[in-house]
């Protein structure tokens, strides 16, 4: 547990967030301007994205240490922000996932050929990598616009310059700053874990989720987001969170996964395509929809690790 006042404890992490959000945007600009290799400036950006997640979710769950206003007009660009720099990557992903899952599937001789043959998902697969890779590419050469228009607007520079005064002030509460942690901190931090275990015990029960159903996701989406948030108030107290981590990365692979079903099912409605290329999609979704329940169950068996859970 971090000692100190709850200013102080507060305004080190909301201090240490915003240096490294500064620095990842210089090295994103760096790599932006250089031409460097492309993980570099996607390790750049997503090193941005974490700073601005941490920030906004710190300023809402400690809200009442803060200045109010500030902290929500912050918190909201915050937001704007890590959502506009995170679509790129994510069509980028998503692509690299549902081509590696097509090359694998194509070669797994337990997967059923149609009644075309048995070289019908290898032709499909092919027909579908490509249909796949013009939807994401376009989708993501959108975003990749998007996210130029919005690093070149007044509007992101006015963020910029609002994290660089937090770099080395944070607006709080006169009266709250001055409590102890444990009487101030603490408590809001109790009530971001609350409302993440109601989150998960309003999940359907295991045995009823089997097989998946993607009804589902979005309980699921928002168990993430609310992990996410508890994990950021938790390191903001200096406490381990290396379990949470482990949860969140079960949550990401299931949000992927999920997102990846999607994909493959709109693009499988795109009118007129052969039929093995809708079957190789149909296969690559069911693919993902397996993903995504595996998913589940490895975050029940972190979260929830008694010995009845047999299923996710």
């Amino acid at each position: 547990m971090a000692r100190g006042n709850a200013g102080d404890v507060l305004g080190a992490y909301l201090r240490s967030q915003a240096t490294a959000f500064l620095r990842a945007l210089r090295l994103h600009a760096e790599n932006a301007g250089s031409g460097a290799d492309a993980a570099e400036g996607t390790d750049a950006a997503r090193s941005l994205r974490g700073a601005a997640r941490r920030i906004s979710g710190s300023l809402g769950t400690f809200r009442a240490v803060t200045e109010s206003s500030w902290a929500d007009g912050l918190r909201t660009e915050l937001v704007w922000l890590s959502s506009t720099l995170a679509d790129e990557h994510a069509h980028a992903a998503r692509l690299v996932r549902l081509l590696d899952a097509l090359h694998r599937l194509s070669g797994a001789a337990e997967v059923p050929a149609p009644r075309a043959g048995a070289g019908a998902l290898t032709v499909g697969s092919a027909r579908a990598g490509a249909l796949l890779e013009r939807r994401l590419t376009l989708a993501r050469t959108r975003a990749h616009s998007a996210t130029l228009q919005a690093l070149g607007s007044a509007r992101f520079h006015a963020v910029a310059d609002a994290v660089a005064v937090l770099a080395s002030e944070v607006p709080l509460d006169a009266v709250a700053a001055r409590g102890r942690v444990a009487e101030v901190l603490v408590p809001l931090a109790e009530v971001a874990e609350t409302r993440l275990s109601a989150a998960v015990a309003a999940l359907p029960a295991a045995g009823h989720e089997h097989p998946y159903n993607a009804d589902h996701d979005g309980l699921w989406h928002e168990v993430r987001r609310l992990l996410r948030i508890h994990r950021y108030a938790r390191e903001a107290l200096g406490e381990d969170v290396t379990r949470l981590r482990i949860a969140g990365e079960a949550l990401d692979r299931h949000r992927d996964a999920s997102e990846a079903a999607a994909a493959s099912a709109t693009a499988a409605r795109t009118p007129r395509i052969a039929p093995a290329t809708a079957y190789a999609l149909g296969v690559l979704h069911a693919d993902q929809r397996h993903e995504a329940e595996a998913a589940r169950l490895a975050f029940r068996h972190v979260w929830l690790p008694e010995p009845a859970v047999t299923a996710g």
